[in-house]
């Protein structure tokens, strides 16, 4: 205990001393998030130190090993890192689905080499990944994916579509399931591969969204070369990583329902709508729809620590992602329908300087989308169903 509360310390000053004013409060939007990559355009110089100090030290992905870019840290260090964050108000130097989802995957399954080709660039953020998962015809029933790999001796050529490919027209490289044995069962005949998204072939179109914006992309491959030095684990193995990697991307979109990064429901609304003469919120149903909110909130965050130990330990339930991933879609899309609903007409704006370009009313559409990506909600449902309470006929 001694040796953590002396790295506390040490934690809490590096950051005072590191994280620039401008990056200790929470992004203003999408735009103002460093997702990384070739083509990022940093929005401020603040931003380019930040994530250059924390990719230096390694806490861009402070439980990754050392060697492949990373802190090294223990998973208790990682989490002082965290609260001290927090506590200083200190944003995220990068998001990716490098560090989210790939980067797990290939700590597992990945070779040497991959591991320490493609981890430190994600650490540092100079490379930035999409995912090459679900097809027309291939959503929910993932494994019937249709994108197909045929095998040219040292390498593979690849042909087919992917849709609701988040930013791939913004992306360097795609992790991406292709079939690669036609004749096999849906599930055992696909492979999981890698490969830059400037290969000739490779192709996107956006996909607008009711919010008038949209992450989402079409994304197509015409004869495109994959060498096999890019074929991750087993040949005709990709289901297995494909699972593994799911339980991440779950995660992932269920800590939205705590990382989110809007201001606090409470602070907003009496700042939208005023308080009474006890200086409680002027509106009583809308006081109690968000004390609650906020107290489903508050328990959330500590079940995600208490699945982190429990993980740490090796009891989580291996399917206990689509719990976090059902209940985060939600708390996420109440939190918006909050905020709408605290802001009363003027959450309407579309357009404008005040509104940020309509900024509030587009998330609050966007955020529709949390029960649908990653699996949707109902799908979730029946996981947990049949594979956590084993309830009969699930």
């Amino acid at each position: 205990m001694d040796q953590l509360h002396a790295f506390r310390q040490e934690t809490r000053a590096w950051l005072e001393q590191n994280c620039p004013s401008a990056m200790r409060s929470a992004p203003s939007g999408d735009d103002d998030i460093c997702w990384g990559g070739r083509k990022l355009r940093f929005q401020s110089e603040a931003q380019r130190v930040w994530l250059e100090r924390m990719g230096a030290k390694g806490w861009t992905v402070p439980e990754w090993p050392a060697e492949y870019g990373g802190g090294g840290l223990s998973r208790a260090q990682a989490k002082v890192l965290r609260e001290e964050m927090q506590a200083l108000g200190c944003r995220a130097p990068l998001q990716s689905f490098g560090i989210w989802m790939l980067g797990p995957a290939l700590l597992k399954y990945g070779s040497e080499e991959q591991k320490r080709r493609h981890l430190p660039p994600i650490a540092r953020g100079e490379i930035r990944w999409c995912q090459g998962y679900s097809e027309p015809d291939a959503g929910s029933d993932l494994a019937s994916l249709r994108t197909r790999a045929d095998d040219h001796g040292d390498h593979f050529i690849v042909n087919g579509q992917k849709v609701w490919t988040s930013y791939a027209d913004k992306a360097d490289w795609i992790f991406c399931l292709v079939r690669t044995d036609p004749e096999a069962s849906k599930h055992k005949g696909i492979s999981f591969v890698l490969f830059d998204m400037e290969t000739p072939g490779v192709s996107t179109r956006p996909i607008t969204l009711i919010s008038g914006r949209s992450p989402f992309c079409e994304t197509f491959f015409d004869d495109v070369r994959v060498e096999k030095s890019n074929l991750v684990g087993e040949l005709h193995g990709g289901w297995t990583i494909a699972k593994y990697l799911l339980t991440h991307e779950r995660d992932m979109i269920g800590a939205m329902g705590e990382r989110a990064s809007p201001p606090a429901l409470g602070s907003f609304a009496a700042a939208a709508l005023g308080l009474d003469q006890a200086g409680k919120l002027d509106e009583p149903v809308l006081r109690g729809d968000i004390a609650r909110f906020e107290i489903d909130e508050l328990a959330f965050r500590l079940t995600l620590e208490r699945t982190g130990e429990l993980a740490r330990q090796g009891r989580v339930h291996p399917a206990f992602s689509s719990v976090l991933k059902y209940y985060g879609a939600e708390l996420n899309k109440r939190r918006y329908e909050l905020l709408m609903a605290s802001s009363g007409s003027d959450g309407l704006e579309w357009e404008g300087e005040r509104s940020r370009e309509g900024e509030l009313a587009r998330t609050w559409l966007r955020s529709k989308a949390n029960s649908i990506e990653g699996g949707t909600s109902e799908v979730q449902l029946n996981v947990i169903a049949k594979r956590i309470l084993g309830l009969p006929g699930a």
